[in-house]
This record gives structure tokens, sequence and C-alpha cells, in this order.
């Protein structure tokens, strides 16, 4: 019997996408659904609908600015129920102000009367019109943070320039994490306030940096999203500088820390030489890069781990001591790595490359080469790629992302050890840890590669730290304290020495 793909059309409903992509993950498991996705109806949200078999004729009626539904299932009663649960979910009232209400703002213009003391506006628009929406914002005297992507490289230049000229920060486009004023944006974590300011053209990298600082004993005053393309020539680090400006006028902010994959030289130079003219001390990480003359307030780290450390004063820690009783398949050194967070993935690749080993990954940091499967050396996959997104949410929403390839690693006859990654906060998936424990419970794991993880987070977050990591201790995953020692374990256990 063939499945029932059923679609309806919401002409001219916006809803943030990051909601949607819960709501779909929450449509497609629903019993005997085989899959389902709510997207705004542009170009190519379309086309990767229909690639997904989700689009049927009347889905391709939809603009951009239109929400699309598709269902697909095993029958058409199950189609039909699982439409009408969508339906109700998306004309659920949301909470306000301790009160229900089914008010949403339709647009900027709108929400600023109802706060007209509003200083940021959040936008998770389409990527066709996100760029526009900002323009308004930074025009009506507010910064503005673009959660959304798909922006083009030229009107994210554009915009960025005008808005220095007023004046404005733009974060983003394809901003996911921020916290100002102790406030958790999108992708966050909940850490006390502090002294130390980061401004990170990495999401990930803000977020373990961040939570490792608050396991610390220090705190964050702001942590400043730019987008990862804002240190790209084109934009010459605009609302970097921006943010440093920021940090340094900030009377709270004693420390700053930067954060990002490493620049071209002359944008480097930039940075580096605005971080100089502060008087206050600085934390340079350009993951990936090699020792670089810095200026005399700044001190450069080469992992998120380091990072940490050098902004809470601490030196150089040793090595967490590695489990006992951590072993591997005798005759296997193979490393493979799947990874929600993609600066997590590039800090793992660089421990290994510090220790003379061989590094592939679908996302290469400098020495390291494009993903060749085939090869038997170490593979480390960023799983928040396109290739592995393209009509799914974020791995950090939705962790059976990498349900597939963790069954293919385990079952691996070259692999020894197998190194995850788990991202909790605000945005991320109630229960990843949870899900992962399930996974592998249906998973012959006798005399396959160990597994060795870390957890992104805190106490504070809503999964709560401590419970994620017993929860993958009792499923016989070995849980190091940070993603830098996952990967040194994960050395280790092989045999690899580090250099330092």
């Amino acid at each position: 019997m063939s499945a029932v793909v059923l679609n309806e059309v919401r002409k001219g409903f916006y809803l943030d996408s990051v909601a949607l992509m819960r709501l779909s993950r929450s449509i497609a498991e629903m019993a005997e659904v085989e899959e389902a996705a709510l997207m705004m109806g542009t170009p190519a949200n379309r086309q990767i609908m229909a690639e997904a078999g989700l689009l049927v004729e009347a889905g391709c009626t939809a603009g951009g600015g239109d929400l699309v539904i598709g269902i697909r299932a095993a029958t058409a009663a199950v189609a039909e129920a699982a439409l009408a649960e969508a339906l109700a979910q998306l004309d659920r009232p949301a909470i306000r102000g301790g009160a229900v209400s089914a008010w949403r703002p339709r647009t900027l213009r709108s929400a600023l009367t109802e706060m007209p003391d509003a200083s940021l506006v959040l936008i998770s628009v389409p990527g066709d019109f996100a760029a526009a929406e900002a323009r308004k914002a930074i025009r009506r005297g507010l910064d503005a943070m673009i959660f959304s992507d798909n922006v083009s490289l030229a009107d994210e230049a554009a915009l960025k320039r005008e808005a220095q000229a007023l004046g404005r920060l733009v974060m983003g486009p394809d901003c996911g994490t921020a916290i100002i004023g102790g406030v958790p944006l999108a992708f966050a974590n909940a850490v006390p306030r502090g002294a130390i300011g980061i401004v990170g053209a990495s999401g990930t990298g803000m977020q373990e940096v961040s939570c490792l600082i608050a396991r610390g004993g220090g705190g964050i005053s702001h942590a400043i999203g730019v987008g990862g393309r804002d240190l790209k020539p084109e934009i010459g680090g605009i609302s970097t500088l921006m943010a440093i400006d920021a940090l340094d006028a900030d009377p709270a902010t004693r420390r700053i820390i930067l954060i990002s994959k490493p620049p071209q030289a002359e944008v480097a130079a930039v940075v580096l030489a605005r971080l100089g003219r502060s008087a206050k001390p600085a934390t340079v990480c350009f993951i990936g890069a090699r020792p670089m003359a810095m200026p005399a307030n700044a001190t450069q780290a080469f992992t998120l781990k380091g990072a940490a450390r050098a902004a809470l004063g601490l030196a150089p820690e040793a090595p967490a001591p590695i489990p006992v009783g951590l072993a591997v398949p005798a005759g296997r050194r193979r490393i493979l790595g799947l990874f929600a967070g993609g600066t997590l993935c590039a800090e793992a690749q660089v421990l290994l490359l510090q220790a003379g080993e061989p590094v592939r990954s679908n996302a290469p940091v400098p020495g390291a080469a494009r993903e060749g499967r085939a090869d038997g050396g170490h593979l480390l996959l960023d799983l928040g790629d396109d290739a592995f997104t393209r009509g799914r949410p974020h791995p950090m929403l939705d962790p059976s992302v990498r349900d597939t390839p963790l069954a293919e690693a385990l079952a691996d006859p070259q692999a020894a050890v197998v190194l995850l990654d788990m991202v909790i906060g605000y945005g991320a998936h109630a229960d990843p840890a949870g899900h992962l424990a399930r996974m592998l419970a249906a998973e012959p794991r006798s005399g396959g590669p160990a597994i060795i993880a870390s957890v992104t987070g805190t106490e504070g977050d809503p999964q709560g730290l401590s419970a994620q990591i017993a929860t993958l201790a009792e499923a016989g995953v070995t849980v190091a304290p940070t993603n830098a020692d996952a990967a040194g374990w994960a050395l280790r256990a092989i045999g690899a020495g580090t250099r330092r």
C-alpha cells in the first residue's frame, strides 16, 4: 500500500522556525506517520519538501510568506489525524505575561506597539524576508538578532554597513546563540551573570565556553553572536568590531573572549588591532588557527576549554585522567566523531591533528582533509551540515538525525571509538541523552567501539547537566568533563600521543 501525502497551506502565517521544527518532530513521532514538515513556502523549502516526498499539488501554490504543512502517513485516516493535530497545535493559545492569549504580532510595528520600550528584535522569518525586517528594525533605532539563514552574503554586507552607520548592532544572519544582559536567546544556557563578555561567530563554541566558565565559578556579562560569515572579507568583521566596542564600553565586562574559525589574515589583523586598543584583557580562540602574534593585552587559546580557563585566569590544565576500564576492541584505531555542534567538531579535529593523527571531515579545519568515507582514518562529522539536515531539524532539536550515522559507526569493523557531543540548554531537545540511551538499547554493542561523549550545559538548564550525564552513564557511555577531554580520551584509548 502506497503512503498518503496531505498538504495544507496557511496564507500569510509566520511562526518562528524553531517552533516549526519542534512541531514537525512532534507530528512525525505520531504512530504510523512516516514524515512531517511545517515550513514556510519559499522556493527552496518547497523543493526540500518535494524531495522528501511531502509536497503535492495543494502545497505548490504556497508563497514565501505562507506556511506549508506536509504529512506523509501509512493511511488517509492517519494523515488526516496528524494534519488535524498540527492545526490544533498551531492554533493553541500562547502564554503571555502569565495569561493565556492568542495574540501574535504580525508586523514589527504591531510588536513595538505592544512593547514600545523594546531595544532588540529577534528575527526568525524565511531568509528571503529577513534582511528587509532587520532593515526596518535598525531604522527604528533597534538592534537586531537574525536567527534566519539563507540570507545572501551581499544582503548581509549591505545591511551591516547601514547598521554600522546608524550605530545599530546586527547579530547574524544565522545567529543561533546570544546572552544579552543575562537573558539567553535562541540556543543558549543558564549561566550566571559575571564579568566575562564573549563575541562569537560560533554558537556552540559560545555555549561550550560560557558553560565551562560557569562550571569554573565565573559568569557572563554578555555573549554576542555575530553570525558565521561576519569575519569573511566581504563583511570585514563589522558586527565583531561593534560587539568588541560594546563590551569595551560596558563597565560590567572586565575580560573579553573572541571565538571564531580562523579569519583571513587581513580581517584578523583589523580585529586584533581593535582588541589591542582595549584596556581590558582578552582571549582569542580562532579554532584551527596556527600560533599568531597577539596584542599585548591578549592571549591565544587553541581549544574552547583553553579559552574558558584563560578567561578564568587559570593555567592550562593537565588532561583529565582517563577512566579505569575504558577499552577499545583489539586491533582497531579508528575514531569516528558524530557532532551536533560544528565548533565542537572543529575542536576535536584540532586535538587529533595536534596528536599527529590524520583527520577527515565534512567541515575540515586547516590541516584536515575533506571527508572520504572509504578512507580508514579518523572521520569527524558535523551533523548540523545541510547534507544531514536538509528537510529536517538540526540535531540539537532532533537527536534522531544522529541515529543512522551512529548505527553505521557502531557496526564499522574498524571503529575503536565513537565520539559524541550533547548540547543542552534553552531551545535544545528536552532529553537528548534519553533519546541516545533508547537508541543504544536497540543496537547490538558486544565487541563494538567504545562510546565517549561530553555534555555542553549547566545544572540550571531545563534538561539538567547531571541528569543527562547519569542517563548516558547508565547507557554505557563514558562521559568526559569537556569536549576537549573526550577527544583526548579517545586518543589515549587508541594509544596516540598528544603534542602540546
